[in-house]
């Protein structure tokens, strides 16, 4: 099955992730979620985990931040560097990083947060 990034609520969830307003990227993305089968099902769950850590982050909740992290690691880690147009390898690399530092309780965080990058625009539909 292919992932529509372009149109609808994946590419509205993208749009949202991008401006940082994960709680509402996480809601789109949850929408596609219920509706599809694996092994997209678990790849996006990845996806909105990761979403949903970074709005627990900003709440304050650094240890809801580093469960669902952890969680999406998981996933991520079972798919290939890239699935279905998504650059996996950059997105698994960046939040890995993230985990590490929120782990190590340190001050200095990552200064941009883990990106959602489509691999090749023609094929994410």
């Amino acid at each position: 099955m292919r992932l529509n990034w372009r149109n609808g609520h994946l590419a509205e969830g993208l749009r949202c992730y991008r401006t940082q307003q994960f709680f509402e990227a996480h809601e789109h993305w949850e929408v596609v979620w219920l509706t599809l089968d694996e092994p997209e099902k678990s790849f996006l769950q990845s996806l909105v985990q990761v979403s949903a850590a970074f709005h627990h982050l900003r709440r304050g909740n650094r240890v809801g931040a580093i469960s669902l992290l952890t969680r999406s690691l998981r996933r991520l880690d079972r798919s290939p560097s890239e699935f279905r147009s998504f650059n996996v390898a950059k997105m698994r690399d960046e939040a890995r990083n993230w985990l590490t530092e929120l782990e190590r309780d340190s001050i200095k965080m990552p200064t941009t947060y883990p990106a959602f990058e489509i691999v090749d625009e023609n094929r994410a539909t």
